[in-house]
């Protein structure tokens, strides 16, 4: 089993955030190449209003 060193989540409420959401994970694993990605985690929650979308990654270094 691989130790997990640290978590990163990226959440999005609104439409447009929503839009860049994949472009925010990109650069930030472009910006850190050392993180080896163990899991991840998609949670969807929505109210009357707003769709919340989370991305959650697990990694270690």
């Amino acid at each position: 089993m691989e130790t997990i060193n640290g978590a990163k989540v990226f959440s999005a409420t609104k439409a447009r955030e929503r839009e860049h959401l994949g472009e925010n994970i990109t650069a930030w694993l472009r910006a850190n190449p050392h993180l080896r990605i163990v899991d991840k985690i998609v949670t969807q929650s929505s109210d009357r209003e707003f769709h919340c979308l989370t991305i959650t990654f697990f990694y270690s270094e």
